[in-house]
């Protein structure tokens, strides 16, 4: 069908067949985040205007209203998100953990947890409710009523783990989602993490896991504090019986959408094909972009929708096309949604652009990445097991 948006191309019969099923919940719209310097919330004293915290309610109101209104709103079907029920979320979380956050809300929040990391009233309910979505979301791919599940949530989650908040996350959404799958039967889940920033939380809760390969595209950004410890770096292989299946690609700033499609080709697509997923999960965050306030990694929406292809290409061939896409990061108010409806467009295989890029395109030398991609590469066929050459 032709698209009557102006900044449309005209796409394939065949991507009318691929429907993406959204699962929302507009409570999740009252976790309050707050305003300072960035995300530190401090008032300075000689600001006049103090700027909202990245992680806010505009930055999904504007997801929601790009699939609701742009060229891809046709082949989105809309489902309502719900509250996850406390038992729940100790599949991968300590009761201890859990039980601390509620305290914190019953006393009336206000607490930060970590820095940039802050439970305010209302924020539990909506982090109940972003876990309890992207539960939903993975069951309605487990009951087969689709096969592409995309959880539209915040507050975000790879970064929690099963002890700790981190990185505006309190709940891992994706992580609940991956044990959902192991406990419905799927045997192998993959993650794969093109978030800017290591999916640290989802790492830790699954590192001495056989059965769940977690893959992290990320700015190579380090440790930042006690709350985060893990560094992201190529040599956190995971442990036990999960040695091996915990692997990082910390890329150069500025990698771009040719950086990281090498890096897809060369080094995720094949740890993919020989793991041999029956689930795929797609952890997905905008702050990858080429106008994120958060990151440096100069993806455009060219590149986004790559990804979404050669994702749906690996679901597809591994998984009966069974994906699920959970939200992370994203923090440019208007790029995070281009880049997001890129995403979603690439799943559809359409030949075409059904939108194109509002933002003059931004230079990138992927010379640098291939490098490092290629050093990776041979590390990992050296020192992974399952990856080493027969």
């Amino acid at each position: 069908m032709a698209s009557t948006n102006p900044h449309s191309s005209t796409n394939s019969s065949s991507s009318s067949e691929v429907k993406i099923d959204v699962f929302w919940h507009e409570g999740m719209l009252k976790h309050d985040t707050g305003t300072g310097v960035f995300d530190t919330l401090h008032d300075p004293g000689f600001l006049q205007v103090l700027e909202k915290h990245p992680e806010n309610s505009d930055r999904v109101k504007n997801m929601v209203s790009i699939l609701k209104k742009g060229p891809i709103s046709p082949y989105i079907s809309w489902h309502q998100g719900r509250s996850a029920l406390i038992p729940e979320l100790y599949s991968f979380h300590t009761q201890d953990y859990i039980n601390e956050l509620i305290e914190i809300d019953k006393a009336g929040g206000k607490k930060q947890l970590c820095p940039g990391t802050i439970l305010n009233p209302g924020s539990w309910d909506a982090a109940l409710l972003a876990a309890g979505t992207t539960l939903k979301a993975m069951q309605n791919i487990i009951d087969g009523h689709g096969k592409i599940s995309y959880s539209l949530v915040r507050p975000p989650g790879h970064h929690a783990q099963p002890t700790r908040a981190d990185g505006y996350c309190f709940l891992n959404n994706a992580g609940l989602a991956v044990n959902l799958a192991l406990n419905s039967g799927c045997k192998r889940v993959v993650v794969i993490d093109i978030d800017v920033h290591y999916g640290n939380g989802t790492a830790e809760g699954f590192y001495d896991s056989e059965n769940v390969l977690t893959i992290s595209l990320h700015m190579n950004h380090g440790t930042w504090g006690s709350s985060h410890p893990q560094s992201g770096s190529i040599d956190e292989l995971g442990e036990g019986n999960g040695f091996g299946f915990n692997l990082n690609i910390p890329l150069p700033n500025g990698s771009g959408d040719q950086g990281y499609q090498h890096a897809m080709n060369e080094l995720v697509v094949p740890a993919v094909d020989k793991f041999e997923p029956s689930m795929v999960v797609l952890v997905v965050g905008q702050d990858s972009s080429a106008f994120d306030p958060n990151g440096r990694q100069c993806l455009t929406m060219v590149g986004y929708r790559e990804i979404g292809r050669t994702v749906k290409k690996l679901a597809d061939k591994h998984s009966s096309g069974r994906v699920l896409i959970v939200q992370e990061g994203g923090y440019q108010l208007t790029y995070s949604a281009y880049c997001l409806h890129a995403t979603l467009e690439g799943f559809l295989s359409c030949p075409d652009p059904l939108l194109s890029d509002p933002i003059a395109y931004y230079p990138e030398d992927e010379a640098l990445t291939v490098k490092v991609v290629d050093s990776i590469k041979k590390y990992w066929v050296n020192n992974v097991p399952f990856l080493k050459q027969d």
